[in-house]
């Protein structure tokens, strides 16, 4: 058993009694989902387990469902540590039972469902209902409270994510991405959606890829592939990942806490250099090193060239400073002027007067500045 991240493991930042409550929130959501999966009756197991207890129609991915709930009850401490305006969003296959299991525990879905309440006759209300007839169905659905994503169809969830942040720039969005549900093109092509945020108008998706092993029915290409070639591939698409891995619940505990941790206080750190940019001041601007799918921000970088705002493809902004030609022509300055795309070669005209020399300038430095690029988390379970 090896647990290995990039970065050094801070094995104090979740206290013994912490990580003691913790521990036993995963194991009690874990309980709750096998529960869905499996139980017809007796739903305390207050007597010895029979065949006549169980389900005669099993649906529902025990799988991807402990994982879920370890990142569930990490997210949880998160959100309270740094008060986080922060939402889940779910994409394996018929992963149901942990996000059920989850506002279950909370008490958030018997406040919407009062009939299913939190003693035993709620419980076995729970159990009975899950992909079950006339109940609800195996994977995150709009039945769950909260629910902005359906978790049958594979292959959203990573798009989903990407359209809640867009123009709400104080939201993260926690998306756990199924490494069968990563082999769908949709998702594949998702992963590239990062070129479309603008970290001064658009919050943060911070994807974490749940390398559990296995799809439906056969092993997964991302989690037989070396890591090495993994992270390749994931900074090929413009992501920095972190790497948490191992089986062994204690370490495992640890080593996530302290790899969000890292991660929140990136992208806090990025948000405050978009902050400071706003407000004129300068922030040093360093490439980010370390290993999980996440979030990616090139930090608005405004190009004083005098006057003119343009964005160019990528929706960045560009800010010319230069007067036409690079002296003032009857005292006059270029108005502002806001494109939704520019690309090389094109020409903005004001007064009749084409500034296409500026245009190409500005693209050129637009696309050699330094960008700053954060990410966080890519759970690996390994097997003995």
């Amino acid at each position: 058993m090896t647990t290995t991240m990039l970065a050094e493991t801070d094995t104090t930042t979740i206290t013994p009694e912490l990580l003691e409550k913790m521990d036993a929130y995963w194991r009690a959501a874990n309980y709750l989902a096998v529960g869905q999966i499996y139980l017809y009756d007796n739903p305390l197991l207050k007597r010895p387990l029979t065949l006549a207890d169980v389900k005669h129609m099993l649906l529902g991915h025990w799988g991807t469902t402990p994982g879920q709930n370890f990142i569930y009850v990490h997210l949880n401490r998160v959100i309270r540590k740094y008060d986080l305006d922060m939402i889940y969003v779910s994409g394996p296959g018929h992963g149901g039972p942990a996000v059920v299991g989850n506002t279950y525990l909370e008490g958030t879905y018997s406040e919407i469902y009062p009939d299913i309440s939190q003693d035993e006759a709620g419980l076995q209300k729970l159990f009975l209902q899950f992909s079950f007839p006339g109940g609800i169905p195996s994977h995150a659905s709009p039945e769950c409270p909260g629910s902005i994503h359906e978790g049958g169809e594979l292959g959203y969830s990573l798009s989903h994510s990407f359209g809640a942040v867009f123009d709400n720039p104080g939201l993260i969005v926690a998306c756990v991405v199924g490494d069968g549900e990563a082999e769908t093109g949709p998702l594949a092509t998702a992963w590239h959606s990062n070129k479309f945020l603008n970290p001064a108008t658009d919050g943060v998706v911070l994807p974490i890829l749940h390398l559990n092993g296995y799809k439906i029915s056969n092993p997964t290409v991302l989690a037989r592939i070396t890591r090495e070639e993994l992270e390749q591939l994931f900074r090929g698409y413009g992501w920095t990942p972190y790497f948490v891995e191992g089986h062994e619940p204690a370490l495992m505990h640890e080593a996530m806490a302290a790899t969000l941790g890292e991660g929140i206080t990136v992208i806090e750190s990025a948000a405050c250099a978009v902050i400071g940019r706003k407000l004129g001041g300068r922030q040093k601007r360093n490439k980010i090193q370390a290993r999980a799918e996440v979030y990616r921000a090139h930090l608005a970088h405004d190009i004083e060239l005098d006057g003119s705002c343009a964005r160019d493809e990528l929706g960045t902004r560009i800010r010319v400073t230069k007067t036409h030609g690079g002296a003032a022509q009857h005292g006059e300055r270029l108005r502002v002027a806001r494109l939704q795309s520019l690309r090389h070669g094109e020409s903005i005209h004001e007064g009749g007067k084409a500034t296409r020399g500026l245009v190409d300038q500005a693209m050129q430095q637009l696309h050699t500045r330094n960008r700053k690029t954060v990410g966080v988390v890519s759970m690996r379970i390994k097997r003995n």
